[in-house]
């Protein structure tokens, strides 16, 4: 695992020292080795975490002639299929490193062969006879690859830091980008924060040459759906597949664990990780002490079944929170308002004091139907043919009468929030039950004109257009983004499975019958493990991997919260009505109102905003009165009007 920089320049402006600089940033990726390429029109850097051949791969790897140059993140976990391949073709290869094999591949089949490559990987290959630069990303997204494109050259990293280094690039807020971030709490791709830079595609590569830039798909997802396939053999080919991806997942030249979480996904992957390893598997958890988010009765049960070496860590709210949110507007890059990116965080530090690799079960729901959004879903169906009126009414008294709860995705929170969404367009509805703002809300909040997004999706229906959309945007740009640099931020590098592509194809052309069947989410999945996983496992409802944000933003973090949202810090970006956001924090202080999910978002693009200067492209607001000392939060708010909620 590895991070990658590097930019374009006009000839006879090399400056070596640049790209080092550069690479700097990203060392936390890679403390193992670093390394740059120097020439007249192009700066290419590495930093590796060694992984495979300890000895050998190291970046950036030149080819015999010296014409092509890799900087490479990632694992190719065929590789040594392809390596056979190549050597039948008459390669002849100095290490054991997948990097070196994803160099000839490109050798041979040029950009053909990223159709080839099984993995995860953000990288570029450059060519110096043509002058011409070439880069790639997986087909899930799992590894991350920003570029921006300024006055014909060309700029692109692991993380967005190194773009934002460059003094030619402009650090100024994008405010399409912005209403996107607070309907989804992240960013959909390509777009990021800030104008002008760009994440490229999953399972897409961009080539540039002579100042052209152009960006081409090397694969794309497909829900032709197999009404065929019976259950036996949808449950024998779900085998098979994970079968051979766990035991591909697995190979490392270095100690490592499976993340477990004592859900479906994660004690799944223990269960095929603990069949192929040859030695005893390593296993980490956070726990939650004496709450309903606790699931330590659950992991401790699977780890027990498994004879793991278990390592797990009780968060609780009086640890050093603030650092470690704090650190996130560093090592996140851009503001992610998943306020699970906080167990994530502690999660990996305790792991990577034991292991360097991690297996994890990232992708399972996106794939299998496993959000309770995709039952909502259904249920929003029945209930938008009951009169607004009678919604409103109900809604209304649930606001009313059902006391506010902090427990993990209480009833009286979905409740609120599957009657708010039944107002709502479906597919808005979807992204709302995440915990973002309504396109009212953001009107509310806002000090600018605000639009609905209107993702770009291929034409399909059903549970499949729920499923496409977070393929496509809510798991690479939230879920996948959010664990690479929670990881990587300890040099951790985590390896999710289930995104193995032909497990993707796979589910994708199953019918909605194996994904979900009645109340069953994951139906096929859970079908699979039904002997293999302790029934409670098995039988437990969805709940996601949260902290109690609801709770602790009204007690340990409440001193962040309103530091964070400060009316003078609101009113200097001139972004946000401070009364709307005063009453919000007010509200959700009093106990009318769980906007714990919401706040969350706030506080870390603001922190995000301070930490990396990012300019506000509206004018500063007329600041309130009373804002020297952080309660004016509540004072300024005390005379605002009510926030809008449905």
């Amino acid at each position: 695992m590895c991070g990658i920089a590097g930019y374009t320049h006009p000839a006879g402006c090399a400056r070596p020292e640049y790209i080092s600089n550069l690479i700097a940033r990203l060392r936390h990726r890679g403390p193992d080795q670093q390394g740059t390429f120097v020439s007249d029109t192009v700066s290419l850097g590495a930093v590796r975490l060694k992984i495979l051949d300890l000895n050998a791969g190291n970046q950036p790897l030149v080819s015999d002639d010296g014409q092509t140059i890799l900087v490479y993140n990632g694992e190719v976990y065929n590789y040594r299929e392809v390596r056979e391949e190549l050597a039948r073709r008459g390669h002849v290869f100095h290490s054991q490193s997948d990097t070196e094999v994803v160099l000839h591949a490109f050798l041979e089949w040029d950009t053909a062969c990223f159709e080839k490559l099984k993995g995860m990987f953000g990288l570029a290959l450059w060519q110096e006879r043509g002058r011409r630069l070439v880069l790639a990303r997986d087909r899930m997204g799992i590894k991350p690859l920003y570029f921006c494109r300024r006055a014909g050259q060309i700029y692109f990293g692991s993380e967005m830091k190194v773009l934002l280094a460059h003094p030619e690039i402009p650090r100024r807020l994008d405010l399409t980008a912005l209403q996107q971030y607070l309907s989804l709490n992240y960013v959909p791709g390509p777009r990021t924060l800030v104008e002008g830079i760009e994440k490229l595609p999953p399972g897409h590569f961009l080539e540039w040459s002579g100042g052209d830039a152009s960006i081409r798909p090397f694969w794309s997802l497909d829900f032709q759906t197999d009404h065929e396939i019976t259950e036996e053999a949808a449950v024998s080919r779900l085998d098979e597949l994970l079968r051979r991806s766990i035991r591909e997942h697995l190979v490392s030249d270095v100690p490592l664990g499976v993340l477990l979480s004592g859900g479906l996904d994660s004690s799944t992957i223990l269960h095929y990780a603990a069949g192929e390893s040859p030695r005893r598997v390593q296993t980490f958890s956070v726990s939650f002490p004496g709450r309903s988010f606790d699931e330590s009765r659950y992991f401790r049960a699977v780890a027990r079944q498994y004879g793991t070496e278990h390592h797990e860590l009780a968060l609780r709210a009086d640890q050093s929170l603030e650092d470690a949110i704090r650190q996130f507007a560093e090592y996140a890059d851009e503001p992610c308002g998943d306020s699970s990116s906080l167990p994530v965080w502690y999660l990996s530090k305790l792991c990577r004091r034991n292991v360097t690799v991690a297996l994890s079960g990232e992708g399972a729901d996106e794939l299998f139907g496993g959000y309770v959004t995709y039952r909502a879903d259904r249920f929003a169906q029945l209930a938008r043919l009951v009169p607004a009126a009678l919604r409103r009414a109900t809604l209304a008294a649930a606001q009313r009468y059902l006391a506010v709860s902090d427990d993990k995705i209480s009833l009286e929170y979905k409740l609120k929030r599957f009657l708010e969404g039944t107002f709502l367009p479906p597919l808005e509805a979807h992204y709302y039950w995440n915990g973002g703002f309504s396109a009212a809300q953001r009107q509310a909040l806002c000090n600018f004109p605000v639009q609905r997004w209107n993702p770009e999706l291929p034409p399909v229906n059903g549970l499949n257009r729920f499923l496409c959309f977070d393929q496509m945007y809510y798991l690479p740009d939230n879920i996948l983004a959010k664990v690479d640099r929670m990881s990587m931020a300890h040099a951790l590098e985590v390896r999710p499975p289930f995104l193995d592509h032909e497990i993707v194809d796979f589910a994708a052309r199953l019918p909605e019958r194996l994904k979900i069947r009645g109340s069953q989410q994951k139906y096929l999945l859970r079908r699979l493990m039904r002997g293999k996983l302790p029934e409670a496992v098995l039988t437990r409802k969805k709940v996601g991997f949260d902290i109690p944000a609801h709770d602790w933003l009204r007690t340990a973090l409440k001193p962040l919260l309103r530091e964070a949202l400060n009316p003078t810090v609101l009113a200097r970006t001139g972004l946000f009505h401070t009364e709307a956001v005063g009453r919000l924090v007010h509200d959700h202080f009093d106990r009318r109102v769980n906007a714990g999910f919401h706040l969350w978002g706030l506080m870390i693009l603001l922190l995000w905003m301070e930490k990396w200067q990012i300019e506000s492209p509206l004018e500063p607001l007329q600041e309130p009165a009373l804002v020297s000392e952080p309660a004016t939060l509540e004072t300024a708010s005390a005379t605002a009007p009510s926030f809008s909620w449905s």
